[in-house]
């Protein structure tokens, strides 16, 4: 925290920026995003964003998937388990046919073996892609669809299908046990559930 001499004071860190939660894609932007994609044949970033709404996993955990966490017998999973790294508990995640078939495109064209990282880094394939590199992803995909890099992050993923369960069944507990939280209020905070409720509740009341 800087040193303001001229008030003699120490300056918050945060003072004159805007933070707070990293807002989920909309399913037009999501929609957007996967069409260009698509069109520039970029087949390892379409399976990554592709698997990255889906699974609703952390950038930590979605880096450190493995072939064999998803592929099996050759084929590609309808659902995933894997254990989370930040809490050690176990948490599953559907994969719906769009990223099956994304995720065998990227692992028939890279040659992927099942002990392989899903997403190996470009310089090192001993290492998976790491969390910076990561974010500068997802920078990219945000800014293609002209949306402000400030609002959007990594976390964007892991919310935007859980915020849409959210809003179209209200169903908390059913987004809690898919995002892997061990309490309904840390759902509650990571949804901003209760803000986005009483604005709602506010907006169909007339005066």
């Amino acid at each position: 925290m800087p040193f303001d001499q001229s008030e003699g004071k120490w300056i918050p860190w945060n003072k004159g920026k805007l933070v707070g939660q990293k807002a989920p894609l909309k399913p037009q932007e999501v929609w957007s995003i996967r069409v260009r994609l698509q069109l520039a044949d970029n087949k390892r970033d379409l399976a990554l964003f592709n698997l990255a709404i889906d699974s609703k996993l952390r950038g930590c955990d979605l880096l450190r998937l493995r072939v064999s966490d998803l592929r099996m017998g050759g084929e590609i999973r309808n659902r995933a388990k894997i254990i989370q790294q930040k809490t050690g508990a176990a948490v599953q995640f559907e994969v719906t046919k769009q990223t099956r078939d994304a995720v065998e495109d990227w692992i028939e064209v890279k040659g992927l073996r099942p002990h392989d990282w899903l997403f190996p880094s470009r310089k090192d394939t001993m290492r998976h892609l790491s969390t910076r590199q990561y974010a500068r992803i997802v920078e990219g995909w945000v800014q293609s669809i002209g949306l402000p890099r400030s609002s959007y992050a990594t976390h964007s993923m892991r919310r935007t299908k859980a915020t849409l369960i959210y809003r179209k069944t209200g169903n908390l507990r059913a987004v809690q046990l898919l995002l892997g939280h061990s309490k309904i209020d840390s759902t509650v905070l990571y949804l901003g559930v209760e803000v986005e409720d009483a604005l709602s509740l506010a907006e169909s009341i007339e005066l």
